[in-house]
């Protein structure tokens, strides 16, 4: 087995460990990357992407089916789901590719195989040498880095006693790779990924139930989010079950069909589908990382960190989902940044969660940044609210999408803004504004002064700016 030494090891090459990679890369130093399967990990080939892809098909299949709105009339309308299962497959494909560029324009070494952290031994004097397992004996490598990066991500999270079998039971993963859209579904989790899932079966035209064990969809959203996504996917025939839980031990396959048991209160429900998705979070892959071996700690599941992304061994860091927090590639990404950037001996700001977008795709989509209100009372403070529905937005109508609203909250004595929430058309393309005005430490007044251009989605957001102090034009 071979040793090499490199400045940096990244052990995970989806999107926080290539941008780590690529960073480190770009202040000098060496650089490999080991991963077991692709480079662009989840969000690229399991989650962000190809679910995004699946959306934006739903969404034209939604929207030809409703032409006549528009002064359309169509003969036909077919939906080949093996079409839009290759599309999906290109869009993934030709990323991929970009990244493989992006390692060999940065000079990045990658090397595919099980990688472990190994304690101190003849290769190293302390922990962090990456031990490659290949199924081809001549990868079997040893890296030294001066610095070690874990960026592992993680995977759906399964539910006890309860066997994902593919075929009636899926989780998100196995959900990518249908050949054919069942008929009916059940989703259990009624969280981002489960109503991003319901959204886009809904718009192929599945019959679908979320099963939902909190009182409101999305429970991490704004209520008033939460809420108007509730009015409008029953609006769509989308049936929710809130307060509900799944009886695993209920759960039968036959027929063609997957039936179970729901507790609601004081009564159980009958529930039967084609298929059932399990959508009830995800977990971090810290099993088989040889962890064992450093004083690394795990806690509920997830490598601890400091506020610079350092692990209880000061020169191996961790980021992106195996630290828990909000598991969103963007995150991840930044996380890399800092990660490198601080191993590298520059002054870094470490992160501020509540500046950080969260976005859900759903049709309509939700954006939001800061503290829902509820949150900002907790902390209290005496917030101040506004709200400016899609419905007086020209853009909005034009579309044919105004559904929803803007929500700003703001601190009644400092006038800080402490939250932007918005359910409605194309919201996660503009939510980077809320967020900019948020690192900028902006008021309401100021963003309201920006001037918005006329027709766009983004007025409503000006227009909520500017009724948190009773000033909105009302257009």
């Amino acid at each position: 087995m071979s040793t090499l030494n490199y400045d940096v090891v990244v052990l995970g090459g989806g999107t926080g460990g290539y941008v780590a990679a690529i960073k480190a890369a770009q202040l000098g130093k060496t650089v490999a990357i080991v991963e077991r399967e692709k480079l662009g990990g989840t969000c690229l080939h399991k989650g962000c992407i190809p679910s995004k892809s699946f959306l934006r098909s739903a969404e034209v299949y939604a929207t030809m089916n409703n032409s006549e709105e528009y002064g359309v009339t169509a003969s036909s309308i077919q939906l080949h789901f093996e079409k839009v299962q290759n599309r999906k497959n290109k869009i993934v494909d030709q990323l991929h590719k970009g990244i493989e560029f992006l390692m060999k324009k940065n000079k990045i070494d990658v090397f595919y195989g099980n990688g472990r952290v190994i304690g101190p031994s003849i290769f190293s004097p302390r922990s962090g040498a990456i031990a490659i397992e290949s199924e081809i004996e001549e990868n079997n490598k040893t890296l030294v880095p001066k610095n070690l990066i874990i960026a592992t991500g993680s995977r759906p999270r399964v539910l006890p006693n309860l066997e994902v079998d593919g075929k009636f039971i899926l989780t998100s993963d196995e959900a990518l790779e249908l050949d054919e859209l069942p008929k009916s579904i059940i989703i259990v989790g009624g969280g981002v990924i489960g109503v991003e899932w319901a959204s886009l079966f809904s718009d192929f035209g599945v019959e679908v139930t979320i099963v939902e064990t909190e009182k409101n969809l999305i429970p991490t959203e704004d209520i008033q989010i939460s809420k108007e996504l509730e009015r409008i996917f029953k609006k769509r025939k989308i049936k929710i079950l809130k307060n509900a839980m799944l009886l695993t031990d209920s759960i039968e396959t036959e027929d063609g069909m997957v039936t179970m048991k729901v507790k609601q209160k004081d009564s159980e429900l009958d529930l039967k589908a084609e298929k059932m998705l399990l959508s009830v979070g995800r977990q971090a892959n810290v099993e088989n990382l040889g962890l064992e071996n450093t004083d690394i700690k795990v806690e509920n599941g997830f490598i601890k960190v400091n506020t610079y992304l350092q692990t209880n061994e000061s020169h191996i860091y961790a980021i992106g989902d195996v630290i828990g927090g909000l598991q969103l590639a963007h995150v991840a990404s930044h996380e890399g940044i800092l990660a490198v950037e601080h191993a590298a001996g520059h002054e870094v700001h470490p992160m501020l969660f509540q500046n950080i977008p969260r976005c859900v795709y759903t049709r309509p989509e939700i954006a939001s940044v800061g503290w829902t209100e509820q949150q900002a009372k907790e902390k209290g403070f005496d917030v101040k609210t506004a709200s400016i529905s899609f419905k007086a937005i020209g853009k909005a109508l034009v579309y044919g999408s105004n559904d929803g609203f803007v929500k700003v909250i703001a601190d009644r004595e400092s006038n800080d803004i402490l939250g932007v929430h918005m359910i409605g058309p194309h919201v996660t393309d503009y939510i980077s504004e809320a967020g900019l005005a948020l690192v900028l430490d902006a008021t309401p007044w100021e963003v309201g002064q920006t001037i918005h251009a006329h027709p766009t989605l983004s007025e409503a957001l000006g227009e909520a700016m500017l009724g948190v102090d009773g000033n909105a034009i009302g257009i």
